[in-house]
């Protein structure tokens, strides 16, 4: 029988409020217009209520991400902080907020140290004013140190977000700075130019030999400075790895609450869990909830091998075996064995890892478990 533990140990909370649209984002945000916000609050409190009576709760972590969080007035978070720890509890071990450079002040950030955040996922992007207006930022670099060095001195443990494989990006310099500033954590995303977004419409394009420099380069620069790439985008100073994201990474169950915000619910039986993903504010804000997607025993284990195959310690394939009741090695032995021999997977003992060359190519390699 699969072993999933009943109990919800992970909060995502979706803000869909932006000061301005970056001309990349292709997430589910908008402007705050007059009376939104407030809306938005009511029906937090409403939902996080419900979530509370059908799930059963031991938080280790809450993540609030948006959108711009840090964009609500100190009012605003005081009161989403509220409806989250009276309804859903808080996080034992780790509590985020994603914060944009521009809204952040000594006052602002010990605030939100006394709401108890601890962690500060800091939207960067580069260190370079040339390439933040490219990236039509609204902060400068100037803001964006401060914002690092405010944070950092808060007692917060900060992760800087940076994009590569910007155009004329100088991207060793922007690590460099970054790490500079104290920061323990570093995620690096590459451009992506997403349907409907501004830069799809002006026709930008990266280039592969540029995003493979970039993706190349930032693991180069990042391990010299002591860190390790625990995750395919995502580099960290021992103990410094991001929580709530290690949850996504090994498949386990959190809550969504929020519009747009997906969750992962526990279910039992034959099927595991189900997948829901909220929908946008304004259906949202009538009392609409996402559709429900069943997950059986197969698409689990699919699931786990997609997003544990980005950890660089793998998947440990017996004990995905007991959580799903599938006979993991058994049932994708074919594609586990040839993308040995193309050099894309290693096996030792149980676990199965990633090479360098599969982490590029992860995207090809699950598509030969689907296939099987």
């Amino acid at each position: 029988m699969p072993a999933l533990d009943p109990t919800v140990h992970h909060l995502y909370v979706h803000v869909p409020f932006c000061p301005t649209i970056c001309p990349y984002c292709d997430f589910h945000v908008l402007t705050r217009r007059a009376g939104l916000v407030e809306r938005y609050l009511d029906r937090v409190e409403e939902e996080a209520a419900r979530l509370a009576g059908e799930y059963a709760l031991d938080l280790d972590t809450v993540y609030i991400g948006g959108g711009t969080p840090s964009f609500l007035r100190d009012a605003e978070i005081t009161a989403l902080v509220g409806s989250i720890r009276r309804h859903l509890g808080w996080g034992q071990l780790e509590n985020t907020l994603e914060i944009n450079p521009g809204t952040v002040g000594p006052d602002r950030a010990a605030l939100w140290r006394d709401l108890g955040f601890d962690r500060a996922s800091v939207g960067v992007q580069s260190l370079d004013d040339a390439t933040l207006r490219f990236l039509g930022r609204q902060h400068d670099a100037r803001q964006a140190r401060e914002a690092v060095t405010t944070l950092v001195g808060q007692g917060f443990r900060v992760s800087g977000d940076l994009i590569t494989a910007v155009p004329g990006q100088p991207l060793e310099s922007d690590i460099r700075g970054l790490v500079d500033l104290g920061v323990g954590h570093v995620s690096a995303y590459t451009l992506t130019i997403e349907p409907g977004t501004e830069f799809a419409r002006r026709g930008v394009t990266v280039g592969e030999d540029d995003e493979r420099a970039g993706f190349e380069q930032t693991e180069e620069v990042l391990t010299a400075l002591g860190f390790t790439r625990y995750e395919v985008s995502n580099y960290a100073r021992p103990g410094q790895e991001s929580r709530h994201n290690l949850a996504y990474w090994n498949n386990r169950t959190y809550l969504g609450l929020g519009p747009g915000a997906a969750g992962h619910y526990p279910l039992g039986g034959d099927v595991l869990t189900t997948r829901r993903t909220n929908p946008h504010l304004h259906e949202w804000l009538t009392g609409e909830s996402g559709e429900a997607q069943p997950v059986d025993a197969e698409e689990y284990v699919t699931d786990a091998l997609f997003m544990g195959l980005r950890l660089r310690e793998g998947v440990d394939l017996a004990d995905l075996t007991c959580r799903s009741g599938l006979d993991v090695r058994g049932r994708y032995a074919k594609p586990i064995a040839a993308n040995i021999r193309r050099g894309l997977l290693t096996l030792e003992g149980d676990r199965l890892h990633a090479t360098p060359q599969g982490w590029w190519l992860l995207n090809q390699v699950v598509a030969d478990f689907l296939e099987a």
